[in-house]
């Protein structure tokens, strides 16, 4: 004799088996939503970090003015404007100065305004040399050849009490113009 269970169920055991079936597939959902949440929770505070964070502006000593040589062009190192607190070496950035004469200076960036590779001074050829993707600048900066879009950042530089001062701020590195 075989057993037909299914003609024996009462609609009442079917609408408890829905119950639980339902229960079940609810505490999932919520369950997944919040493991979701808590691991989507770095990925959404990282991206609108630069959007909510204070920007922070500071003008930084980057030397004598009698460390400079006219004429030539040489790297400063400098803390950046708002770095993390957990940022130790990373939290310096750097710049191409350039003395003209009469005092007058110049900041480059030392990042590519293609996509921000550090681009390095070639004394001897007079260019600033990009080793990602070719991009080449002259020594005032402006570009030369290559896929940058336009020629390197430039950082607002002052003279106070005989010392150079560079103002920091976060530089776009991207080829995205505003």
């Amino acid at each position: 004799m075989a057993c037909n269970c299914e003609d024996q169920q009462t609609e009442e055991d079917f609408k408890k088996a829905v119950d639980r079936r339902g229960f079940l597939t609810k505490i999932t959902i919520a369950i997944g939503g919040f493991i979701g949440t808590v691991l989507a929770f770095p990925l959404i505070t990282s991206m609108l970090d630069p959007v909510t964070r204070k920007k922070s502006v500071n003008w930084r000593e980057i030397g004598d003015v009698n460390e400079f040589k006219e004429n030539e062009i040489k790297m400063v190192s400098f803390e950046n404007a708002s770095p993390y607190e957990w940022s130790g070496k990373i939290a310096y950035s750097a710049a191409y100065i350039r003395r003209e004469e009469n005092n007058k200076f110049t900041a480059f960036s030392v990042n590519c305004a293609h996509l921000g590779c550090p681009v390095r001074w070639e004394a001897d050829a007079e260019l600033f040399m990009c080793p990602c993707h070719g991009g080449v600048y002259y020594k005032d900066g402006s570009r030369a050849a290559g896929p940058p879009p336009r020629g390197l950042y430039t950082y607002p530089i002052r003279i106070v009490n005989n010392q150079v001062e560079i103002e920091t701020e976060a530089l776009p590195i991207t080829n995205i113009s505003s």
